[in-house]
């Protein structure tokens, strides 16, 4: 048997077991992740964190040896780009660990470089990086179904560094009513796979607009909340919306609410992280 040391922690309700193991010592796998992700018979979580040097493992080739990479990890073992929500509670450890984030920290992820800086108590905004849009006829280049939701309605592809198709819904009691146990049905089938959220727009002014959605995450089913999924959603919005959409977003998500700024074309996402338990995890 093997103990581990382990962080739980999670921005709006996106949890994370979280492994602060600078020299790359941990044998990360996809077994230890979902073990670890397990809520029975693990710790629990949507997904896996270890907080590394980056020359210390493979995926940090080409990021400056000694900067902090996010080796993320899908609850089902899978590995993803980036996750934006899991980078806020990747901050809060650093934090914690004596990283000054009065100032911005550049660290590196499977989908590029990415910043982070806090933005008050227990909040951080991270720099997201380049997004990408497709030119889409009406504002659409694929179709989504789910259970709960008939017919099939139209999608927009948006790229964050990690893959999304954004769907628009009608109401909030549509919304409500899909089940996002069952995973949604993407046409054409994205090749590397991808998030799906459902969203619905709340309203908006010519500074900040709201919107509401519900996501379902590739690797791990349907999470209370996805950073990077609110950020292709606040994207989809503003395409939509024109030329005079607002460039600030508040999402809501189950979880909670966090705020999406673009500029250009590169977002940044702020919202809340907590730390809520240190521990031991004996390895089977």
């Amino acid at each position: 048997m093997t103990e581990l040391a382990f962080t739980k922690g999670h921005g709006t309700r996106n949890d994370f077991v979280l492994l602060v193991d600078p020299d790359g010592e941990i044998a990360l796998d996809a077994d230890l992740a979902r073990f670890l992700c397990d809520r029975r018979g693990g710790i629990g979580g949507d997904g896996v964190i270890r907080i590394v040097r980056a020359g210390r493992l493979a995926a940090g080739e080409g990021f400056d040896a000694d900067s902090w990479f996010m080796d993320y990890w899908n609850s089902d073992g899978t590995t993803s780009e980036m996750c934006g929500n899991g980078a806020r509670v990747f901050a809060a450890v650093l934090e914690r660990e004596g990283e000054d984030l009065s100032v911005p920290v550049t660290f590196g992820t499977r989908g590029g470089q990415r910043t982070v800086v806090a933005a008050g108590p227990g909040m951080y905004t991270i720099g997201m990086g380049e997004f990408s849009v497709p030119a889409a006829e009406d504002g659409a280049d694929s179709l989504v179904g789910a259970v709960g939701l008939e017919p099939p309605r139209p999608a927009l592809s948006v790229d964050v560094g990690n893959p999304h198709r954004v769907t628009a819904l009608a109401s909030v009691e549509e919304l409500e009513a899909l089940d996002l146990t069952w995973q949604p049905v993407v046409d054409p089938v994205p090749e590397h796979g991808a998030n799906v959220e459902f969203a619905v727009a709340l309203g908006h002014t010519a500074d900040l607009g709201r919107v509401r959605m519900r996501v379902h995450e590739r690797g791990s089913g349907e999470t209370q909340s996805c950073g990077t999924g609110a950020c292709a959603v606040a994207i989809a919005m503003a395409t939509w919306a024109g030329a005079d959409a607002p460039r600030t977003w508040e999402v809501e998500v189950p979880g909670g609410v966090v705020t999406v700024a673009i500029d250009g074309t590169s977002t940044t996402l702020t919202g809340p992280a907590e730390l809520v338990a240190t521990g031991t995890v004996t390895l089977p």
